[in-house]
């Protein structure tokens, strides 16, 4: 398997763990995908000091056209490298209340149908989001081999 690493992605996982390819290319949406996917599936990567950056003012405009245009994708998560305690007891580096940040992700989860999935930690993260690109290249394998077979 072989994952691609978007080039603007500034700490990217190193997916040393697992037995797969990365390429660093320059991806529409996100920063991890798969050949020949890329209009498809992402995983976006988020620090919760990255996250709250993200749900305030400009930022805040381009994280919602990201989470737009992924709106229609046959996956697409954020993968958050903190828990949703972190989150909500304010374990970040920015003036916004917890609450306000809280209700911001669930209102993006709802309004464009976008998973958030607190992975707890960076290590878990990578594991999180190499998981969930391993399972969809093996769920396309699968349609494949059905459609062959009729």
């Amino acid at each position: 398997m072989k994952i691609l690493i978007d080039s603007r992605e500034q700490v990217p996982f190193s997916f040393s763990r697992f037995d797969v390819e990365t390429e660093v290319v320059g991806l529409p949406v996100a920063d991890y995908s798969l050949p020949g996917f890329t209009d498809r599936v992402a995983v976006e990567r988020k620090t919760v000091n990255d996250l709250v950056s993200c749900l305030k003012n400009a930022n805040r405009i381009r994280f919602e056209k990201e989470l737009a245009r992924a709106r229609y994708y046959e996956l697409f998560a954020v993968i958050v490298e903190a828990s949703w305690q972190d989150l909500a007891q304010g374990r970040y580096r920015s003036d916004m209340r917890p609450h306000s940040a809280c209700q911001s992700v669930l209102t993006f989860q709802v309004r464009y149908g976008t998973p958030f999935v607190w992975a707890g930690s960076r290590a878990e993260g990578e594991y999180i989001t190499f998981s969930l690109l391993q399972k969809f290249v093996r769920e396309i394998e699968k349609r494949f081999k059905v459609l062959g077979s009729t």
